[in-house]
C-alpha cells in the first residue's frame, strides 16, 4: 500500500513490507522504490522495510530543481517521520547511496547502521564516471525513449549480463518505462549526484558502514568503494566478482544475504 509523507511542502510516496527492525532503502537516478524488486522480499523476510520515491520520480512530487542529496536526505527523514520510526538501518545505492551519507552525517541520531552500493563521495578527488558510460550519454540524447533507456539499462547491468540474460534487460526495462519521469526533474537529480562532494566529511560517518561494489560498474567507478572504504572508520568493502552497477539484480542472493548479516551484527 502506497503512504504519503510530507518533506516541506512536497509528498513523497513509500510504502511499509515485512516486520523486525527498520531499514530504509533508497534507490538511485532515475528508478522509483520498485527498483529493488529483486532483493525486496528477501530484505523483509528479517525487516520492517521501508521504501520510498525520491523526489521527481514514481508517485513522489517533482518539484522544480535545484535538488540536492541533502533535500533529499530530508525527504528519507519525512518518510521516517511518518512512519513512526526513530531510528533505522540505511541501504542506498548510486544516487542513493550519496543521500545516505547525507542523512548519516546530517542525521546520524537516525542512523544505525549503513549500506553503500555502488556510490561515491562525489567531488573533484573522487574517481570519475568511466568513459564508457560519458560516451553513451553523450550519444543517446537522439534517440527514441525507449531505446535509449535500453541501452541505459544495459550499460548499467555488467556487460557479460546484459549479453547473457536478455530477460533481465527486459524485465528492468519494463520497470523503467512503466514508471515514466518528467525530464526536468530526471535533471535535477542528475545535477543533486554532480553537485555530490562529501569526501571530507565522511570520516565524520558514526555509523557501522558496509560498502558494496561491482568490480564491472560502467557507471560509478568502484575505486570510489575503496575509497569509501578507506575514509569510513572501520568500513568494510565488499566486492561483487563481475556485477555493474545494478549488481542486486544480478547477484540478489548474496546481496540480500550480506546486508542482513551486516544489519544484525551486534553494536549497532
Amino acid at each position: 500500500m502506497t503512504r504519503q509523507a510530507v518533506s516541506g511542502s512536497i509528498r513523497i510516496a513509500y510504502e511499509l513490507r515485512g516486520a523486525g527492525e527498520p531499514l530504509l532503502l533508497v534507490h538511485g537516478l532515475g528508478y522509483a522504490r520498485w527498483g529493488w524488486e529483486p532483493v525486496l522480499d528477501g530484505l523483509a523476510g528479517r525487516f520492517l522495510v521501508v521504501a520510498f520515491d525520491n523526489r521527481g520520480i514514481g508517485e513522489s512530487d517533482a518539484p522544480p530543481g535545484p535538488y540536492t542529496a541533502r533535500f533529499m536526505a530530508e525527504d528519507g527523514i519525512a518518510v521516517l517521520d511518518a512512519a513512526g520510526i526513530e531510528r533505522a538501518h540505511v541501504v542506498g545505492t548510486s544516487l542513493g547511496g550519496m543521500v545516505a551519507q547525507e542523512l548519516a552525517l546530517g542525521f546520524p541520531e537516525r542512523v544505525a547502521r549503513l549500506v553503500l552500493v555502488c556510490t561515491t563521495p562525489g567531488g573533484p578527488a573522487a574517481y570519475p564516471m568511466p568513459q564508457r558510460t560519458r560516451r553513451l550519454l553523450a550519444e543517446t540524447p537522439a534517440l527514441p525513449p525507449a531505446e535509449r533507456l535500453c541501452r541505459l539499462v544495459e550499460n548499467a547491468l555488467s556487460e557479460k549480463a546484459a549479453r547473457a540474460r536478455p530477460e533481465l534487460v527486459e524485465r528492468i526495462l519494463a520497470g523503467r518505462l512503466a514508471v515514466p519521469y518528467d525530464p526536468a526533474a530526471w535533471q535535477a537529480q542528475a545535477a543533486a549526484g554532480a553537485a555530490f562532494d562529501a569526501l571530507e566529511r565522511i570520516g565524520e560517518i558514526q555509523a557501522p558502514t558496509l560498502v558494496l561494489h561491482g568490480t564491472d560498474d560502467a557507471v560509478v567507478d568502484p575505486r570510489n568503494g575503496e575509497l569509501l572504504a578507506a575514509r569510513i572508520a572501520d568500513a568494510r568493502l565488499e566486492r561483487f566478482q563481475g556485477a555493474g552497477h545494478l549488481l542486486f539484480w544480478e547477484q540478489p542472493e548474496r546481496f540480500v544475504r550480506l546486508v542482513v548479516d551486516f544489519l544484525a551484527e551486534e553494536g549497532t
